[in-house]
């Protein structure tokens, strides 16, 4: 397993850690392929009744990194495709059949934010900033973001935060119902692992089969969102607005879209 992300078991809890802060833990290829097999070694471990998703630095993640790339090349996969193949590792979080908690001990952004919302609990630091700024890059969401916030903030509010692209402190996205608590990002991890801690001491079985209940009420079917926003997102990302919104992110700006 890549250093860049580890699992490893203390007791009950699984803690899946993203270590990579001198590049704010970004979806570079080597952290996503780490992530994914950091997941994969977490489903497979049944010893674990609960697992905590946290990174290192001031950042939870701060998504794409735009220096590198947006898409993952996969042989002649269509565009779509790499649009999707970009966010498949941090979607393998919805394969873990135990509670996930979101520890984001700092700033979470676009897919960040949304490997944030494809765990069952968030637990943000006050002072950090989350949301999907995908609208002011010139993007369409991605991360199925677009099918997750709404389910956690309402239609209205949801609406909001993802045409303006604001990111919202952690006290508010915990008054939001974002996050399900917000204290010091010295904190989260602490508060993360007691919260963890009460799950881990209730009837194991129980508790995967409610979370099954909980996500099959909701219709929860994060994946094919997902793959449903790649297609408009493979679009956006070859337009002059989202050229535009990169470049403009890159060198410290506001960017100038036209429309096209």
């Amino acid at each position: 397993m890549s250093s860049a992300v580890t699992y490893e078991r203390d007791g009950a809890l699984g803690f899946i850690t993203m270590r990579r802060p001198d590049n704010r833990n970004s979806m570079t290829a080597e952290l996503l392929d780490a992530f994914a097999s950091a997941a994969a070694s977490a489903r497979a471990d049944t010893e674990a009744r609960c697992v905590i998703v946290t990174g290192t630095g001031s950042s939870f993640s701060a998504g794409a990194d735009f220096k590198s790339q947006i898409q993952r090349s996969s042989g002649g996969a269509k565009p779509h495709e790499r649009s999707y193949a970009m966010y498949a590792p941090f979607l393998s979080v919805l394969d873990i059949e135990v509670p996930v908690l979101a520890a984001m001990n700092g700033h979470a952004v676009g897919g960040g934010f949304g490997l944030a919302l494809a765990c069952d609990i968030r637990v943000a630091a006050s002072e950090a900033k989350y949301g999907a700024n995908f609208a002011r890059l010139g993007l369409t969401p991605g991360m199925a973001i677009s099918y997750a916030l709404p389910r956690l903030v309402g239609a209205s509010r949801a609406a909001e935060l993802l045409y303006t692209g604001r990111l919202v402190r952690g006290d508010e996205a915990a008054h939001i119902g974002l996050a399900s608590r917000a204290v010091p990002g010295a904190e989260v991890g602490q508060a993360a692992r007691e919260m963890a801690d009460a799950i881990a001491q209730n009837a194991p079985a129980a508790v995967r089969v409610t979370k099954q209940l909980l996500r099959d009420g909701l219709g929860w079917d994060a994946r094919a969102a997902a793959r449903r926003e790649a297609f408009a997102q493979a679009e956006s990302v070859d337009s002059e607005d989202a050229r535009e919104g990169i470049a403009a992110l890159l060198e410290k700006r506001e960017p100038r879209f036209r429309g096209r």
